[in-house]
């Protein structure tokens, strides 16, 4: 009997891998294990438009059709380890499950103060769906409530809770909000719109205590203010998921490294032949932009991910003969994003935060317009506050 391909991630990356194993013409088994009790869902409405009415798996559960019918689901199942020397994954009871192929599509998790004393309650993330449920739940008129962190997600979840009725405060290590991927001309219009909804920000402030006993009560700041809250939500980033693969002949530093056909690499560079990884956990570089190997969370890059591992891993498994020319395709892709936040809304291409030198293309500030990102005179990103269609013409003018 013919070994499965094990995919450990049962969130997007994972499901999309195994239709597009199915659609590349793999009729094998695929058994796919994720350690939500949940099966897939779509993250990034969670900040947005579902945070503000209805949280329940329903809501964001991706459809499932004929391809995936055939699917083993071992969900609310933790992988311990995997074996890439033996071919094997060892789940939390420490069972092995061989494999031909494993696709390593485990995301990330939340980052979390590490101060003394945190309460034990009223802190928050917004990471998972049952984070999203606890949340919700807090979010009414007159609550008040600390964000720590001006990153996209602190912003959407700010905006969204603002609309419900909550006062909110955010605080960021930074000058402005969103500094880092839109540059200083477009962040500060930002804050400047957020702010004109009552949305308060502590900028260039870093939080030295979390004040409560069982339940959150205030915050203090490391210039010495203190701010009193109901509820206070930690969106400092994340952290990739890659202890799994401890132990084994591979680099894992901010991520797992990939080659050209998200091949996982031993620490000299050559890949596994029979083991890939896609979504935010991997790091490669993109050759339309530059060298620079990295992680790109942006949500449109697990599924093209996902779409190159199912033809790659089914060639392979099917020794088809489209095998080379597959594989000497690099994976090249324009990563994009999107964030509403009140009536903005942003969508940008390219990779935004590769650039030295920003502009207004279209439009003018405060208004809708459109930015260009570039690096010497290379337009590397766009950026666009409404003006879909324009910033959607810029798309195939973006990369190096």
């Amino acid at each position: 009997m013919v070994d499965p391909v094990v995919i450990v991630g049962g969130a997007m990356g994972g499901l999309r891998t195994a239709e597009s194993l199915r659609r590349s013409g793999y009729s094998g088994p695929i058994r796919v294990f994720g350690e939500e009790p949940h099966a897939p869902y779509n993250r990034p409405p969670l900040s947005k438009e579902v945070l503000a009415a209805r949280v329940d798996h329903a809501a964001v559960a991706f459809p499932q059709g004929d391809a995936t019918a055939d699917v083993e689901w071992n969900l609310g199942t933790r992988i311990e380890h995997v074996d890439l020397a033996r071919s094997v994954v060892v789940d939390e009871r420490g069972d092995e499950h061989p494999y031909s192929g494993v696709v390593v599509a485990t995301g990330l998790r939340s980052r979390h103060l590490d101060l003394p004393a945190m309460p034990t309650s009223g802190v928050h993330a917004v990471r998972s769906l049952d984070d999203a449920i606890a949340l919700r739940e807090v979010l009414t008129p007159g609550t008040r409530i600390v964000i720590y962190g001006a990153g996209f997600i602190g912003c959407e979840v700010a905006a969204t809770a603002n609309k419900l009725g909550a006062e909110v405060i955010v605080v960021g290590k930074g000058p402005v909000p969103l500094l880092r991927p839109l540059g200083a001309q477009l962040a500060s219009d930002i804050q400047s719109r957020q702010e004109a909804h009552g949305v308060k920000f502590f900028m260039n402030s870093r939080i030295t205590r979390v004040i409560g006993g069982d339940r959150v009560e205030s915050v203090l700041l490391d210039n010495g203010v203190e701010i009193w809250c109901n509820a206070f939500i930690e969106a400092i980033g994340s952290e990739p998921n890659v202890e799994l693969l401890d132990d084994n002949d591979v680099d894992l530093d901010d991520g797992v490294r990939v080659d050209q056909n998200l091949r996982i690499t031993r620490a000299d560079g050559t890949p596994w032949a029979n083991a890939f990884a896609v979504g935010d956990v991997a790091r490669f570089p993109i050759p339309r932009f530059s060298d620079r190997i990295r992680r790109v969370e942006h949500w449109n890059v697990p599924t093209e991910m996902a779409r190159k591992v199912g033809k790659v891993l089914a060639a392979q498994i099917n020794d088809a003969p489209d095998l080379e020319a597959e594989t000497s395709k690099a994976f090249d892709p324009i990563p994009s994003f999107w964030s509403d936040q009140f009536e903005v809304s942003l969508l940008a291409y390219g990779l935004i935060d590769e650039a030295d030198r920003v502009e207004l293309l279209e439009g003018r500030e405060g208004s809708e317009c459109v930015y260009g990102y570039f690096m010497g005179d290379d337009l590397v990103g766009v950026c666009g506050v409404g003006m879909r269609s324009a910033v959607m013409a810029y798309r195939t003018k973006v990369g190096r």
